[in-house]
């Protein structure tokens, strides 16, 4: 080192030196020419008297009761199940009092093939008419082409035999109320329900209510009939008028994912549709992404043809890949924001394309996560059921487009 080295680093070690002091923190040897403390001096200081930001949360006093609302034999036999008749409604949970809903699980026995769809779940907080959670249960929980499919994710899952869980935190400053409709001609034999949650004093003014919104399109209506070149034909859609919307409302909040079944009512891949997510504004999107496989978190087609694999992980997943880019092809896929919410102050539209430029007719089936100042939004009409029921719309051989 050369003197004047020397005599510019001397201002540097000086700085370091009372940064150090500052600290509490002691120069020992071999780093003292420095002015650097020692890793384990580091930590010591970052670990004072009266910090307890080292300590896990369950290591800490905890201000609420741990409480659990189930369908339990209330004579203590062990017909542990609600019975739900065609057309019946049932009370899951009912709490009047401020909490927070921690954890659903559920597992059904239940004749109809289609009891996933059949079974329209709901949630309503604070006393409110209208629901904030609305939607056939299976898609609800990931599984929205009416199918159990084993997979696990950071907010829901389902584990074998054929149990549902979620671990979407669901606040509530007066009351809470879910209940599940049999929509079905056939009648639930078992509905099992355990919904843990927290009963606590009061909730920070500033908590948020969770929202739920199913939507379909089935099929979705093509902007061409050259289904086939996906993203090589001259097409443009920067508005996205008429993209598959996911959700659409109106207030203050924060967008936590979607899930998504896709039944292909064509031949060739059904991806390449951007995600195109409107914020506080109606007439542009301000957020624009590269092609629904890449919303998802994969890329390539999820393999191709010959070579998609299913794959779940915590943030994202293609959980269940059937018959890839083949005419009844299926696919469930999600995409969770919970690393980044995506705020909006006054509008949210979440949307995406169905195949480049909207050129594909496959059908869509979704499920969409969300948090908001406000308990209500105007949900639309739930579909009927017949409408509701994963149904192939294609007609001819190959390069034949799909026809209702």
């Amino acid at each position: 080192m050369t003197q004047n080295d020397n005599a510019n680093s001397a201002p540097r070690r000086a700085f370091l030196r009372r940064a150090a002091s500052a600290a509490g923190i002691a120069p020992v040897a071999g780093l003292a020419a420095t002015g650097m403390a020692t890793p384990s001096a580091l930590a010591q200081s970052s670990r004072s008297a009266g910090d307890l930001s080292i300590l896990p949360a369950y290591a800490r006093k905890l201000n609420y009761r741990s409480l659990k609302q189930s369908s339990h034999d209330t004579t203590g036999g062990n017909s542990d199940s609600y019975h739900i008749a065609p057309g019946a409604t049932q009370l899951l949970f009912d709490s009047q009092k401020p909490g927070v809903i921690t954890h659903i699980w559920f597992t059904i026995a239940a004749t109809s093939r289609f009891h996933l769809k059949e079974l329209i779940l709901r949630a309503y907080w604070d006393g409110n008419s209208k629901p904030s959670v609305e939607a056939p249960i299976g898609d609800f929980f990931g599984l929205n082409l009416a199918d159990y499919v084993i997979y696990e994710s950071e907010y829901l899952g389902c584990s074998p035999g054929k149990s549902l869980n979620c671990y979407f935190s669901m606040p509530y400053k007066k009351g809470a109320r879910m209940t599940v409709t049999n929509e079905g001609e056939q009648p639930v034999g078992a509905f099992y329900s355990n919904i843990d949650y927290l009963e606590v004093p009061s909730l920070p003014a500033d908590a948020v209510y969770f929202h739920a919104q199913y939507r379909q399109a089935a099929p979705n209506k093509p902007s061409t009939l050259d289904w086939k070149t996906n993203g090589d034909v001259e097409q443009n859609n920067p508005d996205g008028k008429l993209n598959y919307v996911y959700v659409e409302t109106r207030g203050q909040g924060h967008l936590m994912g979607v899930t998504l079944g896709v039944q292909q009512n064509q031949e060739f891949w059904m991806g390449e549709g951007d995600d195109m997510i409107f914020i506080d504004d109606e007439t542009k999107p301000l957020i624009i992404g590269t092609g629904s496989e890449d919303y998802f978190l994969g890329s390539w087609n999820f393999g191709g043809r010959d070579g998609a694999r299913p794959f779940a992980h915590s943030m994202y997943g293609a959980q269940d890949i059937k018959l890839p880019e083949r005419t009844g092809g299926r696919y469930l896929c999600y995409r969770w924001h919970g690393d980044n919410p995506v705020t909006f102050q006054r509008y949210l539209k979440h949307t995406m394309e169905h195949g480049h430029a909207n050129h594909r007719a496959d059908n869509f089936y979704s499920c969409c996560y969300w948090y908001q100042t406000e308990p209500v939004t105007d949900f639309p009409a739930l579909p009927p059921l017949a409408e509701r029921i994963p149904t192939l719309h294609a007609t001819g051989g190959p390069g034949s487009p799909a026809k209702e």
